[in-house]
């Protein structure tokens, strides 16, 4: 009796470990900072969803919006420090750890958004971004069209020489700061979540986002003019851990990576629908929207700035400008 009872219940232990096992959860952390309206928002929420579902809720993904877990550069560290796990974050972030990767953000690089896309399945794609995990060990999985930055400001602008003494705040990065530079604007550095009071108060008069970012950042209450330089497609990488990269099993990469690649390709058709409509919307609300001369603009920048002063390659550029 003694020996059936033990074995019943050494059965039962068995199998209760065996079901809190497949009820175990990892628990994850994937930060941005970006608003709750945006898709690279409710892109990233529909993703974890996603992740789980597809592996039978083995991992729990908590997804931490507008900078709630550090500004852009605080949670790239945190992949570093394992305070988070997956992030959303620029080229130019990347470009720290490898600055090649960062050309993608030189002005007029792309033609347009179809350019963007075709260059992540490219070789040289390819050849940047492994170039980036060689440096950091972090890699990225996916990448979302953000938007082609453009201009707002509280003065009028049509050529590149309206920019002369401008104070404009752009992002602490070379490849942004190339083209309000080389049109003579005076460039400050501002926190991205900062940027509306400070256009609100004068502390600058101008700054350069996508439309949607315009929007839902809400600049235009602020600013007068709309100006449409077009002068970076922007992107962003969908970035895992090298701590969290090299403890998933080679079918939960591939989980990983489809399910963030069909969030970026979402995100983007949101992005470009809503970049279609918000010209008229903004007109309707009373902001002046400005076409501009591009070629001004890629002309002064193309004269004035040199792609090696920012530690990127020729080659790598001319391999981009070429894809079709």
């Amino acid at each position: 009796m003694t020996i059936r009872l033990l074995t019943l219940l050494g059965a039962t232990a068995t199998i209760l470990a065996s079901a809190l096992s497949a009820h175990a959860q990892t628990a994850l952390k994937w930060a941005h900072v970006y608003e709750t309206s945006e898709p690279f928002h409710t892109e990233s929420v529909w993703a974890a969803e996603e992740i789980a579902k597809r592996t039978e809720g083995r991992y729990k993904i908590d997804v931490f919006p507008a900078s709630q877990l550090g500004k852009e550069a605080d949670i790239n560290q945190g992949l570093k420090l394992g305070t988070v796990d997956i992030i959303i974050s620029g080229s130019s972030f990347a470009a720290r750890d490898h600055a090649p990767i960062g050309v993608t953000y030189f002005p007029y690089i792309f033609r347009d958004p179809a350019h963007m896309i075709a260059y992540t399945k490219s070789d040289v794609f390819k050849r940047l971004a492994a170039g980036y995990e060689e440096a950091s060990g972090n890699h990225i999985t996916a990448v979302t069209y953000y938007g082609t930055r453009h201009t707002t400001s509280n003065r009028p602008i049509a050529k590149c020489a309206d920019m002369q003494g401008l104070k404009m705040r752009v992002p602490d990065v070379p490849a942004y700061l190339a083209m309000p530079r080389a049109c003579g604007a005076n460039t400050t550095p501002i926190a991205f979540a900062e940027v509306y009071l400070a256009l609100q108060n004068g502390t600058v008069e101008a700054q350069e986002n996508p439309l949607t970012t315009i929007e839902a950042k809400k600049f235009f209450e602020v600013q007068k003019h709309i100006v449409l330089t077009g002068h970076i497609v922007d992107h962003l990488n969908t970035v895992v851990s090298k701590n969290l990269w090299s403890q998933l099993s080679d079918p939960d990469k591939q989980i990983f990576t489809e399910v963030m690649q069909e969030a970026a390709v979402r995100a983007t058709k949101i992005i470009e629908e809503r970049e279609k409509e918000l010209v008229a919307t903004f007109k309707e609300r009373g902001i002046e929207v400005t076409e501009v001369d591009r070629a001004d603009f890629e002309k002064t920048v193309n004269e004035k700035v040199k792609l090696e002063d920012f530690g990127y390659n020729k080659e790598d550029w001319e391999a981009i400008r070429a894809i079709k």
